[in-house]
């Protein structure tokens, strides 16, 4: 009697790079972990389909495409000649498979807000060991080159450094479903320029156009995409929202939320938390954008006045205004923008910070000091893409761009901001 053998060996149509694939029953027994289906609620760009109603993308598209070029790029390497087991392309492959398992919901925004003193990788760490004691210890090569102990340093280079895997496949596939042009990136082409040269990554000198684009596409996306100013306004009223609701359930206030989210705004969780308590993982676990937005969709009509409408800007999308400059706002311009608000909303001065606030943002589209984006030409010398290109200026590739933002209510407006100096 013939038994029935479940195929785990699958494919999966990805819009980007076509047929991925599943190469073997364990990467295939992850994907369908709870842990990594959970990257199936989450968007990839949060807010930014108010502005760009494409961006429904979610996590759990990104780390497929990251894995599938993952594999791409360790199989140019192999071509080429250079020695890598089994074991670490299976490492290297389920280590960016699992890089983004420890986002909380609507991507960096809430980072600070549910957790603290931690990241998503700090989180993706503690995900990475529980999933690691489920396989019987499958995943001790990821873990290594996920947290850079592993010897062969490239590996985790293609992971997380200047010219990963992982800003390869997101910025083609921001790109795409936002339909943001200046984004498109030769995603193939970089990969097959890849090589080696003393144990780390570096680019064929034929390849430095490429790299060009890339670094460029980086700069241009940051500006009209993930800095655009809806999306900045839509990110800052989430997380005043986050604010007010963890300021009134630390006093007693009864707020709607799944009883994951309930936990985390009652508690403050730290690492050690999580290293303590099992338990907070698993809730952590039970988190996505669903939690969050349905909670904000109860919460606008909430008898406290500034969450309701907080919650209410956001669903409704009645966002603030938001302007950038290239230097502070006057502090005289902040203090009447107050004024007006205090006046026409009888706040207290303490609650005028919810809905009027300055910040900044920095773009580094490439940071040499960091780790470099090698080119290696054809008699072996090895150069930075700063100094190779003919094309960009070095000055223009490492400068951090810094711009600084005001919020406020559209119903105050005042047309334009004056800086400091």
């Amino acid at each position: 009697m013939s038994h029935f053998i479940p195929n785990k060996r699958k494919i999966i149509n990805d819009p980007l790079h076509g047929f991925i694939t599943v190469p073997d029953e364990l990467t295939f027994d992850v994907i369908e972990h709870r842990y990594f289906q959970r990257l199936r609620r989450i968007k990839q760009l949060g807010f930014t389909s108010m502005v760009y109603p494409g961006a429904l993308h979610t996590r759990f598209h990104h780390a497929l495409g990251a894995m599938h070029l993952m594999r791409q790029a360790i199989e140019t390497l192999r071509i080429k000649g250079f020695r890598i087991t089994d074991d670490e392309a299976a490492g290297a492959s389920l280590a960016i498979l699992l890089h983004d398992v420890g986002h909380g919901p609507y991507s960096h925004a809430l980072e600070n807000c549910l957790v603290y003193g931690m990241n998503h990788e700090d989180i993706t760490v503690f995900f990475l060991d529980r999933l690691n004691e489920e396989f019987e210890g499958k995943l001790e090569t990821a873990i290594r080159i996920f947290k850079d102990e592993y010897p062969e340093k490239f590996l985790h280079q293609l992971i997380s450094g200047q010219l990963d895997v992982d800003r390869l496949d997101y910025l083609m596939r921001d790109s795409f479903f936002t339909g943001v042009s200046e984004g498109v990136i030769s995603t193939d082409r970089i990969i097959k320029m890849l090589t080696l040269v003393d144990g780390e990554i570096a680019v064929e000198g034929k390849g430095i156009y490429s790299i060009e684009k890339f670094v460029v596409a980086r700069r241009l996306m940051y500006w009209q995409v993930y800095f655009h100013k809806t999306v900045l306004a839509a990110e800052y009223t989430l997380l005043n929202i986050l604010r007010r609701a963890k300021y009134l359930s630390e006093r007693g206030a009864q707020l709607f939320a799944t009883p994951a989210f309930s936990f985390f705004l009652s508690n403050h969780i730290t690492a050690d938390d999580f290293r303590d308590d099992r338990q907070i993982l698993e809730l952590f676990s039970q988190l996505d954008d669903f939690d969050i937005f349905s909670a904000i969709k109860v919460w606008t009509s909430h008898e406290d006045r500034i969450l309701s409408m907080l919650s209410r800007a956001l669903v409704y999308r009645n966002l603030p205004r938001v302007e950038l400059q290239s230097g502070p706002f006057d502090d005289s311009f902040v203090g009447e923008l107050k004024k007006r608000q205090k006046a026409q909303m009888q706040l207290s001065d303490e609650d005028l910070d919810y809905f009027i606030f300055t910040g900044s943002i920095a773009n580094d589209a490439y940071i040499p000091f960091r780790d470099k984006i090698n080119i290696v030409d054809k008699q072996g010398h090895i150069s930075d893409i700063a100094m190779a290109s003919d094309q960009l200026n070095v000055a223009i590739l490492s400068k951090t761009v810094t711009k600084y933002f005001i919020c406020y209510p559209k119903s105050i407006g005042i047309k334009e901001g004056r800086s400091n100096g």
